[in-house]
């Protein structure tokens, strides 16, 4: 299977209609469908690496603030037990949890929805452990690449540009950029281009642009997770690569 990096940006994409939606629709149109879907989502961090094992995962409404129309989605696709076990047993570096409470958060379903609208797709998140290194993040990812071999669409949720306190909400839905988050997302860009993942993994030493557009990690480990996964020889594109709101890039990858 294909890997995906999603800029999932704003929880609202999950209900509007504009070029993102678009671009996450359009994109399953561009791989097959897969047997089962794992989701790394920036928005379940835990003390250790867990998986959602429970057989109907709830839809997680992670946020608040937004209108009731938005705490009304759910998505009820499958979890899968099998994933779960099948990933827990993959991963030899650390202990993986099973876990029967978490479901799955904006982080996973506000995008997925639009990829695959039947929620008929068995779903199992991963969480990001926060005791681990950017460097463990992206090794761990590697023991992963057999799942793909068996069909299961791995799936990073993120952003690569994502400073919450320097956005400008008046420009929550238009182009806009500052220099530093433009100047962080393209140098990103180019070094996935040029398979160069340890700059990457060593993006806190990459000067002040990274620095004010990963301010904190959650939001960018997804991304590791996908290089981590990537083999030789594989393309990449970039898809609804734009800024919104100045400190936010919805810059989303394929890799196949």
């Amino acid at each position: 299977m294909p890997l995906l990096f999603l800029g999932h940006g704003s929880p609202m994409n999950a209900i509007e209609e504009n070029e993102f939606v678009t671009g996450f629709r359009n994109i399953s149109t561009e791989i097959p469908k897969p047997n089962a879907i794992l989701c790394i989502s920036a928005h379940w961090e835990t003390q250790e690496t867990q998986v959602t094992a429970m057989k109907n995962p709830a839809t997680i409404h992670d946020f608040f603030g937004f209108p009731q129309e938005l705490f009304e989605v759910q998505y009820p696709a499958p979890g899968s037990p099998k994933l779960a076990m099948e990933t827990k047993l993959l991963i030899k570096s650390t202990e993986v949890n099973l876990d029967y409470n978490w479901g799955l958060d904006h982080g996973a379903w506000s995008v997925i929805k639009h990829l695959y609208p039947d929620a008929d797709i068995p779903t199992v998140e991963m969480s990001l452990d926060v005791n681990k290194t950017p460097q463990q993040h992206y090794e761990l990812a590697q023991e992963l690449i057999p799942l793909r071999e068996k069909g299961v669409l791995i799936i990073g949720s993120g952003n690569i540009v994502h400073n919450l306190k320097k956005v400008d909400w008046q420009k929550i839905n238009e182009e806009f950029a500052y220099d530093w988050a433009m100047e962080a997302n393209e140098k990103v860009k180019q070094l996935i281009l040029d398979d160069d993942h340890q700059m990457l993994i060593d993006f806190k030493n990459q000067g002040s642009a990274f620095q004010l557009a990963i301010p904190s990690v959650e939001h960018y480990l997804p991304l590791l997770y996908i290089l981590g996964l990537k083999e030789k020889g594989e393309s990449i594109s970039f898809f609804n690569d734009k800024p919104v709101a100045g400190a936010l890039s919805m810059t989303s990858l394929k890799i196949e």
